[in-house]
């Protein structure tokens, strides 16, 4: 009588200890939150993977976080990178630009897919993918830099507001908005502008497998349409995002039944009210950039 209580109880707790991991599971599977992977996915078979960039390129952090985390897991087979972005700041560009090259260091397919703009440092990110596919009308190119310094001098006058500077070494307050550049301090600025754009240019030559003199010939900061970057090599193949996400599954081998795995930043309230309004009030996103070189499509 007590080894069939014994037996029962046994029986019980494996029972319960079956079902408990079915769920999980299940609950992983529905949600694509697993464990033990990188991409946080549970998954039986090899899966896509998308990360949509969109809007101006500030913060790296998120985006090469995620791109890390597929490149590095087991579950993914490869990803498939939408880009919908006039670029933004250089060091995120570059940052971002460094995760899509690992993929072909790995031999992992990432597949670039343009929306509306994939311009400047949208372009420069994408540069180094498997392919890239763009509509006929995507704007892309832009291969160039910018650095925009207000001038408060005449406004300062009129309210009668001086400024007083002291400073330790010559070009620390080369750019201020209160008085004119000096020809010197212009040349400065010059030379930084040719240096980022230099490395633009040939790390757009490098990402494309395509002669430097080819991409400088380009590189005027002039915007092309999807039709156009195809013809002069900066874009592989005319397309939108259902044929990007084929062609990855196909060379891949993972079936259209099988669902990508996506994943979205948390946006606190402050950034969804600052994004909202910034689609309603044109120049509202030119007015909160901070001072600094960008790689960006300025329209």
């Amino acid at each position: 009588m007590k080894y069939s209580t014994h037996k029962r109880i046994t029986i019980a707790i494996f029972s319960a200890v079956v079902s408990l991991a079915i769920l999980i599971l299940t609950v992983s599977l529905r949600s694509g939150s697993g464990i033990h992977d990188p991409a946080g996915g549970l998954s039986f078979g090899k899966r896509l993977a998308i990360v949509r960039l969109e809007g101006e390129i500030f913060d790296a952090a998120w985006h090469a976080e995620q791109l890390r985390a597929y490149r590095l897991s087991n579950n993914v087979a490869g990803v498939l990178l939408r880009v919908d972005s006039p670029g933004g700041a250089v060091a995120p560009s570059q940052e971002l630009y460094n995760e899509v090259a690992a993929y072909l260091a790995d031999s992992k397919p990432l597949v670039v897919s343009m929306g509306n703009v994939a311009a400047s440092g949208g372009y420069y990110v994408s540069s180094p993918a498997h392919k890239i596919f763009a509509s006929p009308g995507t704007l892309t190119g832009s291969i160039g830099v910018i650095f925009s310094m207000p001038l408060y001098q005449e406004l300062a006058k009129k309210v009668g507001v001086d400024f007083r500077t002291m400073k330790a070494g010559e070009m620390k307050d080369a750019g201020s908005p209160f008085r004119q550049m000096t020809e010197k301090e212009t040349k400065y600025f010059q030379a930084l502008l040719d240096d980022v754009h230099e490395q633009f240019i040939a790390d757009v030559a490098a990402g494309r497998d395509i002669d430097t003199g080819k991409v400088r010939a380009l590189a005027d900061g002039r915007v092309l349409t999807g039709r156009q970057a195809v013809a002069s090599g900066l874009v592989d193949t005319l397309g939108g995002f259902a044929e990007a996400l084929r062609y990855l599954g196909e060379i891949c081998d993972v079936p259209e039944s099988s669902k990508p795995i996506e994943k979205r930043p948390a946006v606190g309230w402050r950034e969804f009210l600052f994004e909202s309004a910034q689609r309603r009030v044109p120049g509202l996103g030119a007015l909160s950039r901070r001072a600094g070189l960008y790689y960006l499509l300025d329209m």
